[in-house]
């Protein structure tokens, strides 16, 4: 039985069991997902799942309530359909319920690679050995994992969709007296994964790091590689671009407003990879532009936000909307315009240390004073409507003086304005190469290139 039958048959129970008037969406999504993970420079667990989840939203007598279960047999739907109507029963009346996405085309993704859907454990073992042995005797540490999705929506109104999906995804570390480099990468086929590059870049920025010195806090102009610019575009995505927050006046969002440096556009892309085509409520998604040439343009909507503001949805219903909002999950830094643009995740090479990539070389070549910047981590909000976060460096940071990185340097605590870092005036150079990074759920990316801001203000030491 398809995903796609799995939902008409939830749909049919509804109009059995809640009346014909009750209103119905399902979301039916098979997951297969599996990971290959290592430490010491040994493989110590690979795991692998496969499961269907199904969920059902209902409004019924003006009330709405959602359910969910992995059972697809008759009794297991039949079980997931009478307890919804019950809890819809309990609920409290919906006034603004937005009603059911209506029939519309749904445009499939094609990112489907068949090699890395069914990809065996040694596939990804391969990786895994090819990035130890480029570590060159370095403790190696990390995961390769690949994943495989397909799904199926179907609602009352009439509407169907569907699709499937594969991405793989590499994340390590090399370590050298304490010191480690970082190389991550994700990607919609398990082949364009290439375990030795990323070794080697890891590697070569570890032993750069070694014996880093103290330097004072203050505003540093500073070059981020691509890691550290995807905690940005993640914060802008949760805090940011959020419809609901947009709504309630949490944000610092302000379309038609130039709150950007003319060099950042930003665009939610979920067909460009490794996403399913279709959201939540069954809405096609569609690339859709937040930031244009440093104007914020939009902000994500599911039915129910985007019904608040009278704009629709935007394609970004998802699981916990309705709370904490609905948020673009795939997000592309654009990159600067030029010759040796790509989204390749392979930059043009230079000697491997502090900096690895031609990219980023360029963008450091143009540094009289300031810090080279691999990764953040441990970043959280301090306020929300003005997106001040608060976190660390890690992975390596580097003093650059003259074009050329001199000292490693301790890492730092920062405490930023993420918009007011990347304000007009504010952006001085934008890499042509992005890569995308993994998060840590399966589907949710960002993509963005090295990126030289004039100023971050770091607060203190990693310990302060």
């Amino acid at each position: 039985m398809t995903e796609l039958d799995v939902a008409g048959q939830v749909v049919e129970l509804v109009r059995r069991l809640a009346g014909p008037d009750a209103q119905a969406e399902v979301a039916v999504t098979r997951h297969d997902l599996a990971l290959t993970r290592f430490a010491n420079s040994f493989i110590h667990q690979n795991v692998a799942e496969s499961g269907v989840s199904v969920r059902l939203r209902l409004h019924v007598d003006g009330r709405t309530a959602a359910g969910g279960g992995s059972l697809v047999d008759a009794d297991g739907l039949h079980a997931l359909v009478e307890r919804t109507v019950a809890a819809a029963r309990l609920c409290p009346p919906d006034p603004a319920w937005p009603g059911l996405t209506p029939p519309t085309a749904v445009r499939s993704s094609g990112l489907l690679d068949e090699d890395t859907a069914y990809a065996e454990p040694a596939a990804r073992a391969d990786r895994v050995r090819a990035f130890v042995d480029a570590v060159g005797g370095l403790e190696a540490a990390g995961y390769c994992r690949t994943s495989y999705r397909s799904g199926a929506f179907a609602n009352s109104a009439g509407h169907t969709a569907q699709g499937r999906t594969t991405e793989a995804a590499m994340d390590g570390i090399a370590r050298a007296g304490g010191a480690d480099g970082v190389a991550r990468l994700c990607a919609d086929r398990l082949s364009d994964l290439d375990g030795a590059a990323l070794g080697a870049r890891a590697a070569g920025k570890a032993r750069a790091a070694a014996d880093p010195v103290e330097l004072p806090p203050g505003r540093y102009e500073v070059v981020l590689e691509p890691a550290a610019v995807g905690d940005l575009l993640q914060n802008f995505s949760w805090y940011g671009f959020n419809g609901k927050r947009y709504a309630e006046r949490q944000s610092f969002a302000e379309p038609g407003t130039a709150q950007f440096d003319p060099a950042v556009t930003l665009v939610d892309d979920p067909l460009h990879a490794s996403a399913l085509p279709y959201d939540l409520e069954g809405t096609a998604r569609r690339a859709l532009t937040l930031v244009e040439a440093g104007v914020t343009r939009a902000v994500a909507h599911d039915r129910r936000s985007g019904a608040e503001v009278g704009t629709g949805s935007t394609g970004h219903g998802m699981v916990g909307a309705s709370t904490f909002g609905p948020i673009p999950r795939n997000l592309r830094l654009l990159a600067a315009a030029g010759p040796d643009g790509g989204a390749d995740g392979t930059p043009g090479a230079v000697a491997v240390g502090a900096v690895a990539d031609g990219d980023t070389a360029a963008l450091v070549a143009g540094m009289e004073r300031g810090l080279l910047v691999s990764d953040f981590w441990y970043t959280r909000v301090l306020d929300p409507k003005s997106l001040v976060i608060t976190g660390l460096t890690r992975n390596g940071v580097w003093l650059v003086e003259d074009g050329v990185p001199t000292r490693a340097v301790r890492d730092f605590r920062f405490t930023e304005s993420y918009p007011r870092a990347l304000a007009p005036g504010a952006v001085l150079g934008l890499g042509r190469r992005p890569v995308r990074q993994p998060d840590r759920l399966d589907g949710v990316w960002w993509e963005a290139p090295a990126l030289r801001l004039a100023a971050w203000n770091f607060t203190g030491g990693a310990s302060g």
